[in-house]
């Protein structure tokens, strides 16, 4: 009959608002919450089969489906701590859960988030407080991320960083900018030796020196010979066999290039490479570069008439310093401050891809899993392809509006009432049905 039709189309109607009305509870329930993602409730008639019986309708109701709006961002907050760590534009971090890892289980879930505020716990494992684990690539030692694969979370490891952690930077690459005197090379320049003392640290944070020491060639009596002969010795060496090099270096008198170094050679130690200026010395704790200039260059040695000058000497490296702080970079990288200045990349942390954001399965602390509707996952640079960049010092917020969602509330009262006032209705009518018998 099309009077018990009504009545199923009421229940219905009450199912699908009640179903919409919990909905709209969760959302402005996680108004605040951080990277919450908010749910729509779609409706759906129902049409039944009917016989095309003139003056009869058999009504068929409505169904109620959810789903979870993934793939739109909320706005992003700035905060104060560097561990606040957001995503602008697409792209999710990997994480994984706090219980399995500490429970020692090998095959940890792979899970993804928008945002976290991670901190580390007393392991210095970065983990959120509602359980989920940042995920990255650990560097090697000199700072860089091997190759790794894409498609697979075989390679990702557990952040984990010491917060007593010490590290030292070993220098190799020590620029000179000095200024020899012209002079000193004349036949009555006395011939004396020019020494200076360029520190260098060692590959334990040690502090050690190269001694310098330019010997001017007195030997043209015509005038200036230009020539100097330049000895290095390493005080991390032993003092019997320190020399790790020593060179004849001629500079150019000419009106375009005068001052510039004309050539090189040398008589013990490494070749000099002339199209980048430096000489290769074999220390104590492995190689070093030292970089003298280019023949006809600006920049290095130079000889002018002044007085000797080492006006501008550079070099890498730090001693051993304690950890300060830890950052993460937009392209992804956690990097670790020392006190001594020294940053060093312990992780990369990659951004996952999915083909379907709105097919993850929604997992709580507002972190999602792959499912056979999202399509399988691929791990991203962050800023390459797709994929936007990682931020520190900010959180994601809700996507909830509050103030649709307080007129959704209103909606969906009004049509609940209808929806009950329909099978009040029905019941009145079958009473007034039962009564005719009487």
């Amino acid at each position: 009959m099309s009077i018990s039709s009504a009545m199923n189309a009421g229940v219905a109607g009450l199912a699908a608002n009640s179903t919409r009305l919990a909905t709209i509870s969760d959302n402005i329930a996680n108004s605040g919450t951080y990277g919450y993602k908010r749910v729509e409730t779609e409706f759906d008639s129902f049409v039944l089969n009917q016989n095309r019986t003139a003056g009869i309708y058999s009504a068929g109701g409505v169904r109620a489906s959810t789903s979870r709006i993934i793939d739109e961002d909320g706005a992003l907050v700035t905060t104060t701590h560097p561990l606040d760590i957001a995503i602008s534009g697409r792209g999710m971090l990997p994480v994984t859960s706090a219980t399995d890892l500490d429970n020692g289980f090998e095959e940890l879930p792979f899970m993804m988030t928008r945002t976290g505020s991670f901190r580390p716990d007393q392991n210095g494992v970065l983990r959120t407080e509602s359980g989920l684990v940042l995920m990255g690539w650990p560097a090697l030692a000199d700072g860089t991320v091997p190759l790794m694969s894409r498609d697979s979370m075989a390679s990702l490891q557990p952040v984990q960083i010491a917060s007593n952690q010490s590290a030292g930077d070993p220098t190799t690459m020590v620029s000179l900018g000095i200024n020899l005197p012209a002079t000193d090379t004349l036949p009555t320049g006395g011939g004396d030796a020019l020494p200076l003392k360029v520190e260098y640290f060692g590959n334990l944070g040690t502090s050690e020196a190269l001694n310098l020491s330019f010997l001017p060639d007195v030997s043209d009596p015509t005038g200036m010979s230009n020539r100097w002969t330049l000895e290095i010795r390493d005080s991390a060496s032993d003092p019997s066999s320190n020399l790790v090099g020593s060179y004849t270096i001629t500079f150019d008198d000419s009106a375009a290039y005068g001052g510039s170094i004309a050539t090189v050679a040398a008589i013990t130690g490494g070749a000099y490479d002339s199209a980048t200026g430096i000489l290769p010395l074999n220390v104590a704790g492995g190689s070093l570069d030292l970089f003298i200039g280019t023949p006809q260059g600006t920049k290095g040695l130079r000889q002018l008439s002044a007085s000797f000058s080492p006006t501008n000497i550079t070099k890498n490296g730090s001693p051993v310093g304690q950890l300060s702080g830890v950052e993460v970079d937009e392209d992804g990288f956690l990097k670790a401050t020392y006190d001594t200045g020294f940053v060093k990349t312990l992780y990369q942390i990659p951004l996952v891809d999915v083909p379907n954001e709105n097919g993850l399965i929604s997992m709580d602390g507002q972190a999602f899993q792959i499912s056979t509707t999202s399509g399988s996952f691929f791990l991203w640079n962050a800023g390459d392809g797709p994929t936007g960049s990682i931020q520190g010092f900010a959180r994601e917020a809700s996507t909830t509006d509050v103030a649709q969602e307080l007129t959704h509330l209103i909606q969906t009262q009004r049509a609940y009432s209808s929806n009950a006032k329909i099978i009040q209705t029905v019941d009145e009518m079958l009473q007034e049905t039962t009564n005719i018998k009487r």
